[in-house]
């Protein structure tokens, strides 16, 4: 079923050309993703399919009666709300009856409430608050009454987030949506849109989330939308056969070209006897063979200092502020060509430890000793720190006219900025025209342009394209120096760090060898090592009949003792017992007879009840694949 049709789409600003008649369409159920390099119109394109931009030509069809829900990356958020009612804030027949109905309890109104109950009750909306229950303990907005004008970027992006899932819509647009989640909170969306009914067409970066989520990907390039059907890993795959096919057919265009070429040039021009068809032909050939194939890289054999004997040394570091610790003890020396990545949920320390690094930020107690050669280029988070109206070029030559070269060769700064992908055509741009992605890569232009022997990374891939993310990948694979990286791209974390410090707060740092899927396989087998043991010592036999604990291969492979056979036929039961209970006390709300203390009461004991039938149904299937 055709949820969405594009025809002939065109949007234009001033002599600029945005995209030109794009055609597609998505289908009810579909997970689509649009790549395209940064500055070609992503967000662009989502706002003119929801009706928020207007376009210049062309037709946006959705079909009737389906809910839209959309996740832009700046949010539209009001201040005066608390998260609580920002996430309820929609205009949707089942969030606004649970609404009403919450706070006529919080007011102890029975007349409204009892208006209600029929209505949530036809609505299905009695389980909504374990759903925004559960949505804003994952996003880690546990402060419900907070008021969002208190609230820090990040924390305001998750609060749209939220709002927008819990909006269950039939139809998800999301722009960038893992931007200001830690890897948690990463990992766990992945899988809630994997197992999302909503259909979804979304922009974003995250090639993991790409290749677990989606199962369709447009690529808007050269003005064309070319179709991938399948996941990010397809679509490198056809992406290179259909470059690898686009250069035999130039090649073979080039070389007719040359051909035909001479034979018009041989053609006297007064004469009318040129065959027409062959004419056409020659301007299709044309065309064809004059197609750029040049694939822009980032190589820049720069000229680094060289690194000493001693470069950075942290003795017995400690750092806190009034209600919370970041680092305690942290002792560690960092050797040549040292690659690490910093990981943990937000708020534990990680960019703080990256200013102690830099001398932005003092110590409580302990000492960071420097090298004499190191040179540190450090790219924060914070966004680019310069006048808005200079010229893209002028910011690197405020830098450096030239940088120098391996064998003694100079670049100059518009050389530098062609390899940055930015080409002739944008040098002299004002900052202030700049999408976020080219301000960000012209930021760490600015950082690499003051040729670094050690550079500290934070959050790097922050709307940055997947482009932009290929080539500078490359450039850090051949770097000479030492790299801390902290990012939420588990695909960049993994190309880039042997070891990773792991925040587990409170100022505990744990050093853990190799890559970031190395480091989570490892969290998935202790947590099955314990899980396992628990399960072992659950069924165990008496203290002297007890038997050497088995692998946890063995352990998924037994069958269950007679206990548990006892236990899973008990919760089989008992789970049965809780869902009629669970429907007697549905009914008892829906009707509105009862009083408001039974009502209250009643509001009350479905609550335990919805975690009592949780947890027991978890064991049921626990124990139910064994059985």
């Amino acid at each position: 079923m055709n949820y969405l049709s594009v025809e002939e789409l065109t949007k234009t600003y001033g002599d600029r050309t945005i995209f030109e008649d794009l055609t597609f369409g998505i289908d009810q159920g579909q997970k689509v993703a649009l790549v395209a390099k940064n500055g070609t119109g992503k967000s662009t394109l989502l706002r003119c399919l929801i009706g928020e931009e207007p376009y210049d030509s062309g037709r946006v069809v959705f079909r009737n009666n389906i809910g839209i829900a959309y996740l832009q990356q700046s949010d539209d958020l009001n201040p005066e709300n608390s998260i609580y009612e920002e996430v309820f804030d929609h205009d949707l027949p089942k969030l606004n009856a649970f609404r009403k109905y919450s706070k006529a309890v919080k007011e102890n109104n029975e007349e409204e409430m009892a208006a209600l109950f029929e209505t949530i009750s036809e609505l299905n909306a009695w389980d909504l608050d374990s759903l925004v229950e559960q949505i804003l303990s994952k996003l880690k907005l546990d402060n419900h009454d907070a008021k969002v004008s208190t609230l820090s970027g990040g924390q305001r992006k998750r609060v749209a987030l939220a709002k927008v899932l819990i909006a269950e819509p039939d139809f998800l647009f999301l722009d960038e949506p893992t931007n200001h989640l830690d890897l948690d909170m990463i990992e766990w969306l992945e899988q809630y849109l994997s197992q999302s009914k909503s259909t979804i067409f979304m922009v974003t970066h995250d090639r993991y989330f790409l290749e677990v989520i989606t199962d369709v990907i447009y690529e808007l390039e050269d003005e064309q939308l070319y179709k991938y059907k399948g996941n990010f890993s397809y679509y490198l795959e056809k992406k290179a056969e259909r470059e690898e096919n686009t250069a035999a057919e130039v090649g073979k265009a080039r070389s007719q070209f040359k051909k035909e070429l001479q034979w018009i040039r041989r053609q006297p021009k007064a004469r009318g006897t040129k065959q027409k068809a062959r004419i056409e032909a020659f301007e299709d050939t044309k065309k064809v063979a004059s197609q750029n194939l040049r694939k822009e890289e980032l190589e820049i054999p720069i000229k680094m200092e060289r690194l000493g004997t001693k470069i950075l040394e942290l003795h017995n570091v400690s750092k806190s502020y009034p209600d919370k610790k970041i680092l305690e003890k942290l002792t560690y020396t960092f050797k040549r060509q040292e690659r690490l990545g910093i990981v943990g949920p937000n708020g534990v320390g990680k960019s703080t430890l990256l200013r102690i690094i830099t001398g932005e930020e003092q110590v409580d107690a302990g000492k960071v000793v420097i090298g004499e050669t190191v040179v540190f280029g450090y790219y924060s988070q914070a966004n680019i720190e310069v006048d808005e109206n200079m010229k893209v070029i002028d910011v690197i030559r405020d830098v450096a006219e030239f940088i120098p070269l391996e064998k003694g060769r100079e670049m100059s700064a518009a050389q530098f900025l062609e390899k940055f992908l930015f080409p002739r055509s944008m040098h002299y741009n004002y900052v202030y025209k700049l999408s976020g992605g080219e301000r960000r890569r012209l930021k760490l232009m600015k950082v690499l342009m003051s040729n670094p022997n050690f550079l500290i990374l934070d959050e790097p891939t922050n709307d940055l394209d997947i482009y932009i993310l290929g080539v500078l990948e490359d450039y850090l694979k051949n770097f000479q120096g030492c790299l801390i990286v902290v990012s939420h791209d588990r695909y960049f974390m993994d190309k880039m760090v042997d070891h990773i410090f792991v925040f587990e707060g409170e100022g505990k740092i744990k050093d853990i060898t190799g890559n970031y899927t190395s480091y989570r396989d490892k969290q998935k087998k202790e947590l099955l090592e314990t899980q396992a043991q628990k399960r072992e010592e659950k069924v165990s036999l008496p203290k002297e009949e007890v038997k050497p604990k088995k692998k946890v291969e063995e352990v998924s492979k037994r069958k269950l003792s007679y206990k548990e056979k006892l236990e899973f036929e008990k919760l089989d039961s008992e789970v049965e017992a809780l869902e009629t209970e669970k429907e007697k006390l549905t009914q008892i709300l829906s009707e509105g007879r009862a009083t408001s203390e039974e009502m209250n009461d009643a509001s009350r004991k479905l609550g335990e009840l919805m975690q009592d039938l949780e947890k027991k149904t978890e064991r049921w299937m626990e124990l139910a694949e064994f059985v």
